[in-house]
């Protein structure tokens, strides 16, 4: 009898083990914050870790340069760089996912990023990051999980409705940003970024405001024609970014979209009509690319809330979220 009741009991303890192990796995999760299971599944997306690159906009490309502020910044806030002097810029434009090889033309590419730093006396320093997207998915950083999880979870023969689809049309948000067009730029200078999440600016008054940032090419927003994409090289955004600072500068204005009563300052899902107020804060103008260029690219770690007085963050989620999530992501370079 026993030949029989021992490839049941090994049976049983195959199954208890297997239980457990999933058990243990789901705790491990649980045990995780949010934003740490947001970085793995971003790494898991991305086929990664790749060692030494960041697990969202891996492959980028770093300038330097001057930012110059316009008068009317200082209406707008008391910010020590957005006053008279003009600051140092170190500079990093970036394709979307951690993929550090992914072609500058794939669809998975957008949306852009780009990051700006700006040097202060005293070895002090203040960051700007925005995307070249107006909008965000999803309002909240478990929101975001689950859309990534979501797309992770389909496959090619998932069933329909797919996990993806059905996240979709559970998130209008989302399905938004989804069908959001997101032509591939001609060059990193000439596309378009925007700040998703609200700061609130205070001037030498005590007077505030909660606005966006938004940053336009002075050589105005062109994309590549299709004819173009299919002949792209694959960097040829560090490529052309590299030939024109050598020929020459490229500038960006940079501006604040202000809310009005009623707008929605803490939802970066919220789109504010385009007749709101902007504050011109200055102009910022590349001039090279470093020779450590990509040293100082793995080495910096832009922070939204790298802020200084004259600037705060609203009570966006997803804003307050990012500073954790970059630091367990440089954390695994």
């Amino acid at each position: 009898m026993s030949k029989f009741i021992t490839p049941l009991v090994i049976g049983l303890l195959v199954l208890v083990s297997a239980s457990k192990a999933q058990a243990e796995d789901v705790q491990a999760k649980e045990a995780k914050s949010v934003v740490e299971q947001i970085v793995d599944v971003q790494t898991k997306i991305a086929g990664g870790p790749h060692k030494g690159f960041r697990a969202n906009h891996a492959k980028g490309i770093v300038a330097t340069g001057v930012f110059t502020p316009a008068a009317s910044a200082a209406s707008l806030t008391n910010a020590a760089h957005l006053q008279k002097t003009p600051s140092e810029v170190i500079v990093r434009f970036s394709n979307a996912t951690g993929i550090p090889t992914i072609a500058d033309v794939s669809p998975k590419a957008n949306p852009r990023g780009i990051s700006i730093r700006f040097k202060l006396p005293d070895n002090q320093f203040t960051d700007i990051v925005s995307l070249s997207v107006n909008r965000f998915p999803v309002a909240t950083p478990e929101a975001f999980l689950a859309f990534l999880q979501a797309n992770v979870a389909t496959k090619a023969d998932s069933p329909k409705p797919t996990p993806i689809e059905q996240f979709l049309e559970a998130n209008p948000s989302a399905k938004a940003f989804v069908k959001l067009p997101k032509p591939a730029p001609a060059s990193y200078a000439n596309q378009s970024y925007f700040g998703l999440n609200a700061f609130k600016f205070t001037n030498a008054k005590a007077e505030t405001r909660y606005g966006r940032y938004q940053i336009t090419p002075l050589a105005g927003n062109i994309a590549l024609e299709e004819s173009q994409v299919v002949g792209a090289a694959p960097n040829y955004l560090s490529e052309e970014l590299a030939t024109r600072l050598k020929q020459g500068e490229a500038s960006f204005r940079i501006s604040v979209q202000l809310a009005n009563e009623g707008d929605n300052i803490n939802d970066p899902t919220a789109v504010w009509p385009d007749d709101r107020t902007q504050v011109e804060l200055g102009t910022l103008t590349l001039k090279a690319i470093p020779a450590d260029g990509k040293n100082l690219e793995q080495k910096i770690a832009f922070n939204p809330l790298n802020l200084v007085d004259g600037i705060a963050p609203s009570e966006d989620k997803i804003l307050l979220a990012r500073p954790a999530a970059y630091a367990v992501s440089v954390s695994r370079r």
